[in-house]
């Protein structure tokens, strides 16, 4: 989350909102307003975290109320992890420029109003425009966050903020999924999802007056104008690359999406060569391609996006499972998270303090593959237990899974960026920070290839595994033995027809009563298309674990390109007084 231009400028503390001339080096005068103004930046940063985990608990609640198809699902969650995507680096180079102070005002102002949007959107489309708005106003806020610590506290309180930071990331990843199934269930007001995002209101509210007092504004001694010819290109880029795997399934895979996505192709090539040309100008790129010099960067990027697409599948695919599959409330699976959360928040302290300075890569990849061995084990007890899965079952492999996730998330910037020199960490952890988001972006978008375009096939296994149940029930309710067959056909058609359908709220045609069916098997067959549903989603989510598990296998491989451990700090230090080796300034927000 860091700005992409390394701030290391000292802020005017008797004048903050001076506009005049910035100096480097340490900081020797402290501005005595400092812990107010962290305590603004971190409250921020906590809305944010907050609002994503608070999401994926809340989606079969907001598909319900608004009727909302799978698409509309995906990019309810993808939407605001695109758009932060896109602008992350472009807001880090904004702030260089205009004054960090003043966009993370407009970003937190932007992300309110955007929350306020969200929380009385009347369909999805006005749903998925305002969290898009939500993702690009976070965006403008959130890489100021990193630079306001760094020109605000001088070196030797930057690990007690660094810690207090920690701690607020890890208490987002548990505070959100059951502050957002507390208020999903609570239906206040009868308002059902909507308080997820209103309870933003009085946070962004409060917070901005206290941060137009408190927070010093500062710029990059030397910031450079903004790119837009590389911003332009690598928004187009993105979205025809992202736009027809999130509209396929909806629209039959037209043949103008398999276009669009090839024709992404050369346009982010042309951002390449454009960002190339303007870097032998001497011009400013928005991307710092002589980044990818070092293998350890370029290695660390495609590690980095492959990483966060298995965790963007995973998260939505999870929050489905345990309420449409497993029939939950959303303050039940939210409470079943926590033994996850405590395993990331836990390993990932002990993984940067004790065990990497130790044992270097080999801690990541140890991680990897104990996520891995937590999802098989998860995917094996699913399917021991079925719909008898219970909460206190599920404890050990989502803490083994999230043990490994901690090993991971922590410490693996550091190593990426092990080889970057300090004059170019900002940028190298915005393109990480973006390459992260996009990975999210990317992995909710292949859910529609992974899980929900093979509902047909997962429905008409689970209906087939239900035929001796279902006959018997037909049995009982008086049907004779002859015409079950006949029945259980029609059952299964509707069923699979049902899977299939793109909004899950429409009735197949062969899902209606057949003129003078018998109440009493009417009764049966909805008692055990309910089952088969539920069952559905449990095969679609068994198989999209495994997809989620290989995918860790295949970071695990690419992991052996980065380096072997974390070069010695000290070495990296620059003549320019500033003892940060850039990996300071280098937040990574998985919970995106």
């Amino acid at each position: 989350m860091a700005s992409n231009t390394e701030p290391d400028i000292r802020p005017d503390t008797e004048n903050p909102d001076r506009e005049g001339p910035e100096h480097t080096g340490e900081i020797t005068n402290p501005d005595p307003k400092r812990w107010l103004a962290l305590a603004v930046i971190l409250s921020a940063a906590f809305m944010d975290l907050l609002d994503v985990t608070i999401v994926n608990v809340a989606i079969p609640s907001i598909q319900s109320q608004m009727k909302a198809g799978y698409s509309a699902i995906q990019w309810i969650t993808a939407g605001y992890a695109l758009a932060f995507a896109v602008v992350l680096i472009t807001g880090g180079r904004l702030g260089d420029i205009y004054g960090r102070k003043r966009l993370f005002l407009i970003g937190m102002t932007g992300f309110t109003i955007a929350s306020a949007l969200c929380g009385f959107a009347a369909t999805p489309g006005m749903l998925i425009g305002a969290r898009v708005f939500q993702g690009g106003m976070a965006a403008l806020m959130v890489p100021q966050v990193m630079a306001i610590i760094h020109v605000t506290f001088p070196a030797n309180e930057r690990g007690k903020v660094m810690g207090m930071f920690g701690g607020i990331v890890g208490s987002a990843a548990v505070a959100g999924p059951i502050v957002g199934g507390l208020l999903v269930q609570w239906n206040l007001a009868g308002l059902h999802w909507r308080p997820i995002f209103l309870v933003n209101l009085p946070v962004g509210i409060f917070g901005l007056i206290v941060a137009f007092r408190v927070i010093s504004e500062s710029r990059a001694p030397h910031a450079t104008k903004l790119d837009l010819p590389g911003v332009g290109l690598s928004v187009v880029g993105l979205f025809m690359l992202v736009f027809p795997l999130m509209q396929g399934r909806d629209l039959d895979w037209p043949l103008w999406g398999w276009l669009m996505m090839a024709a992404a192709v050369p346009v982010l090539v042309g951002l390449v060569f454009y960002e190339r040309a303007k870097g032998r100008r001497g011009a400013s790129p928005l991307v710092e391609l002589s980044l990818f010099q070092f293998r350890s960067f370029a290695s660390g990027i495609l590690t980095n996006l492959t990483f966060a697409t298995t965790l963007g599948v995973f998260f939505l695919v999870w929050a489905l499972y345990m309420q449409l599959g497993l029939g939950w409330t959303p303050l039940h699976a939210g409470l079943t998270g926590i033994p996850f959360s405590i395993g990331v928040s836990a390993a990932a302290g002990m993984s940067v303090q004790f065990l990497v300075p130790k044992f270097g890569r080999k801690v990541v990849q140890f991680g990897v593959l104990l996520m891995g061995g937590g999802l098989v084990l998860y995917i094996e007890m699913a399917k021991s237990l079925d719909l008898s899965f219970a909460s206190w079952q599920m404890a050990l492999p989502l803490l083994i899974t999230g043990i490994g996730m901690g090993l991971v998330v922590a410490p693996i910037f550091d190593l990426i960026l092990t080889d970057v020199p300090l004059r170019d960490a900002g940028s190298a952890s915005g393109l990480l920070n973006t390459s992260q988001q996009l990975g999210q972006a990317f992995g909710i978008a292949l859910t529609a290839l992974v899980f929900f375009n093979m509902m047909g096939t997962h429905a008409t296994k689970a209906v087939d595994d239900m035929k001796p149940d279902v006959t018997r029930a037909l049995v009982a309710a008086g049907v004779p033995a002859n015409q079950t067959d006949q029945i259980f056909a029609g059952f299964k058609q509707c069923t699979v027809d049902h899977a299939q359908e793109k909004d899950p709220s429409d009735t197949p045609a062969s899902c209606r009563p057949q003129p003078g069916q018998d109440p009493k098997v009417g009764a049966v067959l909805q008692a055990q298309g309910a089952k088969a549903a539920q069952h559905t989603m449990v095969e679609g989510y068994e198989t999209t674990l495994w997809f989620v598990a290989g995918g860790q296998f295949v970071v695990f491989l690419l992991m052996f390109f980065l380096p072997k451990n974390v070069r010695a700090k000290d070495a990296r230090k620059g003549a320019e007084g500033t003892d940060a080796d850039g990996a300071e300034d280098v937040a990574p927000v998985f919970a995106h």
